[in-house]
């Protein structure tokens, strides 16, 4: 299937989903007994299936989730990828952002990242600097587009303020039941400021599919979809919302897809955002950079 892209005011698209790639080759560190092969085929299964947007970083399994993404990826059309890579907050200096990207594009095999995000903010480094790094890598054309992850919604607007080339995104966490983004105000934000919001985690790792409420349950029997599907469905079907989601798992990833190629009505929309149970306004997940 053919994964349906939004686009910015300024031209930029992305693909509405997209896989990740956490705990692909490990955690923190490379597990070496990891089942790369695994992780391989999962990729080019998502490949084969349509997906272009693969996420990714350097602090995933040590760097070798890059490495397993450049091996997946041998053989593709690499003009038809989107690929993402992220930096280490703590290698966010002017220089280490340079150094660091270019050995993510070293391990991943390839000429250019589509775009090219900081993990998270970093308060003991000039942002300045980090995003003058960013700026470089542009004029360079070793990545084609910038943004941010896990930024909340003033660092954001700083990252704006010294950039000469447009902040394309966000990457935060953001689902049914986790709800930061919009006590924030950092979902409003960008939808009123042209940036992408990437949700990452849409179904929770899966705990949203556990004890189903009963209004998701009106709403699988409403459109004829699964738990999952309506996560991931609520997520997109919302102004400058995107998402990824890490999946071994073939039924999973049709799962995923399934969630594609509709949309939810406005109602259901501000239904679920209402009337869900249980949310969380601050997120118990530190994030990894």
């Amino acid at each position: 299937m053919k994964i349906p892209t939004k686009k910015l005011k300024t031209g930029f698209e992305m693909p509405v989903f997209g896989l990740g790639t956490w705990q692909m080759g490990g955690r923190k560190e490379h597990d070496l007994d990891n089942d790369d092969e695994a992780d391989i085929l999962s990729i080019r299964t998502a490949i084969d299936s349509g997906i272009t947007h693969i996420d990714t970083a350097e602090i995933y399994a040590n760097g070798y989730s890059e490495i397993l993404l450049g091996k997946a990826i041998k053989g593709y059309d690499r003009s038809k990828l989107f690929l993402v890579s992220k930096v280490h907050a703590e290698n966010m200096s002017y220089e280490n952002v340079i150094n660091s990207c270019k050995k993510s594009l070293e391990r991943i095999e390839t000429a250019y990242l589509d775009l090219y995000l900081l993990h998270r903010h970093n308060p003991d480094l000039d942002l300045k600097q980090t995003i003058k790094a960013l700026d470089y890598l542009v004029e360079q054309d070793l990545v084609k587009n910038i943004g941010v992850a896990n930024f909340n919604k003033e660092f954001l607007a700083e990252a704006q303020s010294y950039t000469k080339n447009k902040i394309v995104c966000n990457q935060v966490h953001y689902n049914l039941e986790f709800r930061e983004p919009e006590v924030t105000s950092l979902l409003n934000y960008c939808q009123n400021n042209d940036v992408f919001l990437v949700a990452w985690r849409p179904v929770g790792k899966g705990n949203l599919l556990e004890n189903i409420p009963s209004i998701v349950k009106e709403m699988c029997d409403k459109y004829q979809k699964t738990p999952a599907e309506i996560a991931i469905n609520w997520l997109i079907s919302q102004p400058y919302i995107l998402t990824l989601s890490k999946t071994r798992n073939i039924e999973h990833l049709r799962d995923n897809l399934n969630a594609i190629g509709w949309e939810m009505e406005q109602n259901d929309i501000e239904k679920l955002r209402k009337e869900y149970p249980n949310q969380k306004n601050i997120s118990d997940t530190v994030p990894l950079g």
